[in-house]
């Protein structure tokens, strides 16, 4: 029988709908294109060493040497860094100028590698560089919220194959962070501590959907998952903000999501995901209400007309039995490096 499930942080409502429920191998698809496969070098590629746009870069690292991790303007910002800032509210009329970054955080110099390919340390160095260039960012006093977020695949908005995130800085607080701060605020203050912490000692007490725990994360499928493979990375300390993360913290979070990447890549076969920091807005940093903390998203399911009109979405899988699925899931099998060869 179906069940509708709350999640304690968020207070967001799921149904999981076990009279469709598919088995978690089910969700394997097929004939889909591998990472390593094709060449490691592409001339039109933008991101490729030899084609930087000099008048684009913002950093990289390392800064003396050939680089690791670049981060670029994009070439079709969504936002800009030199529009002049200007509020309207006058009617009908609610308007912000289009003010902000919309920065491409190039992941590596191989154009056909991705995360699951590469080792704990490269994608430690992508985490430490996001954390750096919004510390820059956040001291333009016209930037409110940093979103860091990555798109692997044409189904969860890849244009590109070289492997990349993004970095957009809003002028404003999106509706949808300012209502999850609200409900985590509202919760402090009936019982007197972050909503975060308690769900993450109720997840770790259950056990059941617990992947994977390190020294300073653990990683989960949520008792009210959206949909197959949802996956949460929480950190144990508290806090707010992932730029407050320590070098240590950003150590482990590469290697635990390193390995949480490697699973679902062998065990989904390369599927399509997002995964997105959500973080404390810049003025928020300190605020004990709110605990950061990762999400990953794998493209394996559809969003139709029920879940774009109420807001709740109907998940076809157990998270219990997806969480123990990828727990099986044997990542020691699969190759680092094995996508570089000679050009």
């Amino acid at each position: 029988m179906s069940e509708l499930r709350q999640n304690l942080a968020t207070k967001e409502w799921v149904i999981i709908a076990s009279e469709r429920a598919r088995r978690p191998h089910e969700f394997v698809e097929p004939g889909r294109l591998m990472c390593g496969e094709g060449p490691t070098w592409e001339a039109g590629c933008p991101f490729c060493p030899g084609n930087e746009e000099a008048e684009l870069e913002v950093m990289r690292v390392p800064a003396d040497a050939p680089w690791q991790v670049r981060i670029v303007g994009n070439r079709y910002p969504a936002l800009a860094e030199s529009a002049t800032l200007e509020r309207e509210y006058r009617g009908l009329v609610r308007r912000i100028s289009g003010v902000g970054y919309h920065e491409v955080i190039v992941e590596s110099p191989t154009h056909n590698t991705c995360a699951a390919l590469e080792t704990p340390e490269s994608l430690a160095r992508v985490l430490q560089a996001f954390i750096d260039r919004a510390w820059q960012v956040q001291l333009d006093p016209r930037i409110e919220y940093i979103q860091f977020f990555k798109n692997h695949g044409r189904q969860a908005g890849a244009s590109l194959r070289h492997p990349h995130a993004q970095m957009m800085a809003l002028p404003m607080v999106p509706s949808d962070v300012r209502v999850r701060a609200d409900t985590a605020r509202m919760h402090f203050d009936e019982v007197g501590g972050c909503a975060y912490c308690e769900m993450l000692e109720q997840e770790r007490a259950d056990g059941r959907r617990i992947v994977l725990e390190s020294e300073h994360f653990v990683a989960f499928s949520p008792y009210a998952a959206f949909s197959p493979f949802h996956l949460w990375i929480v950190p144990k300390a508290h806090a707010a903000t992932f730029l407050h993360a320590t070098p240590p913290e950003v150590e482990d979070l590469g290697r635990i999501m390193h390995t949480l990447l490697r699973k679902l890549y062998i065990g989904l076969n390369n599927p399509d995901f997002n995964y997105v920091i959500r973080s404390a807005p810049v003025r928020d940093l300190g605020v004990p209400y709110l605990h950061w903390y990762i999400t990953i998203v794998p493209r394996i399911s559809l969003t139709a007309g029920f879940e774009l009109g109420s807001g709740i979405y109907i998940n076809p899988s157990l998270p219990e039995e997806c969480a123990a699925f990828l727990r099986r899931v044997d990542d020691s099998a699969l190759l680092l490096g094995q996508h570089h060869e000679h050009r």
